[in-house]
């Protein structure tokens, strides 16, 4: 029995030693993912952001407890950590308040490392998402490192993006200057018996005034302008509008609420056929993904490694601009 026909057998060693396979990238990985892609759609895809200490994964915690005790559903979480600078392992720090899920088979928690990736997203999130919506599992969230003003990339990822911040963390308006504040579906003002959160969710509410953008947009950040898919789509009954809503992770005050919250979205997606439209958006940047990633390896395949290093080492004593040398090398594989 292959690894893929395992995992839809309900197998749940044969599901870690996938992840792990596909999470390296192996050809057995890239194989079980063709068997598998035909069995995923499924799955209501969550994404977790915002500022560093605003209580992300105590919340996924209490938010996967309520999917069980209130809905029964599987749950599936993909923590990606910190990767280390000098071992490219994760922390896994994450796995320390997720105690509380051990012991149910219907939930499954994977730490991964960001290995550097822009957004806090590693390259092969997308693949373990696939997996588990393969598997089954009714909801997978994905709760993301907190870099700060580069989490806009998991809106390319999720159904519904929560963004979660808290009182006391510094620039109410910071979220706002990175763009953050523009990518959410739900608002979340944890740690909500702190003082000052009052004027936290005044600010969140004000930012909301502001005019939202389209399906379509284009965000400058850090200087770039990047694209991505908003999370409004127009309805018959009009525009979704981003839900405030206060929690208190440490003992679970608010999640049924935020779950309530989280539902009313996807319900709202499937009803003005913004799901589909996701589901095309997320499909089109992995297809994109995929192909630049394939095209620099058939580059360089082409390439021989002395012209490579003699452009590098022209940049390097400022014979050639990198823009010059990128041209003379793509010239060069070309041929």
């Amino acid at each position: 029995m292959t690894l893929s026909q395992a995992i839809l057998n309900g197998e749940r060693l044969a599901l870690a030693r996938l992840l792990t396979q596909v999470e390296n990238d192996t050809p057995q990985g890239r194989a079980a993912l063709i068997e598998l892609f035909p069995h995923t759609g499924k799955a209501h895809l969550v994404g977790v952001t915002g500022s560093p200490g605003a209580g992300k994964s105590s919340l996924v915690n209490q938010l996967a407890l309520q999917y069980r005790k209130s809905q029964e559903k599987r749950v599936a979480i993909i923590a990606v950590d910190p990767s280390s600078p000098f071992t490219g392992g994760a922390v896994l720090g994450d796995r320390v308040r997720m105690r509380d899920l051990f012991g149910d088979p219907n939930i499954f928690i994977r730490s991964m490392a960001s290995r550097g990736s822009l957004g806090g997203l590693a390259q092969t999130t997308a693949n373990l998402v696939q997996v588990f919506d393969a598997a089954g599992f009714d909801v997978v969230i994905v709760e993301t490192v907190g870099a700060g003003q580069s989490e806009v990339d998991i809106v390319r990822l999720a159904h519904t993006t929560v963004v979660v911040e808290a009182p006391g963390l510094g620039d109410d308006i910071q979220a706002l200057k990175a763009g953050i504040m523009e990518i959410a579906d739900v608002l979340v003002v944890n740690k909500a018996d702190r003082p000052g959160v009052e004027n936290t969710e005044k600010a969140l509410k004000s930012m909301l005034e502001l005019s939202r953008p389209t399906t379509k947009r284009t965000l400058k950040h850090h200087g770039t302008e990047m694209t991505v898919f908003a999370p409004q789509e127009k309805a018959e009954d009009g525009v979704w509008t981003p839900p405030i809503q206060r929690t208190i992770a440490f003992d679970g005050t608010g999640v049924p609420e935020l779950l309530e919250a989280i539902e009313r979205h996807a319900d709202y997606l499937r009803q003005s056929g913004g799901w589909q439209r996701r589901e095309r958006a997320r499909l089109d940047v992995e297809l994109q993904t995929l192909i630049r990633a394939e095209l620099l390896t058939r580059f360089r395949e082409a390439l021989s490694a002395q012209a490579y290093e003699k452009a590098l080492e022209d940049v390097v004593e400022r014979k050639m601009s990198p823009w010059q040398a990128a041209q003379t090398l793509l010239k060069e594989g070309a041929r």
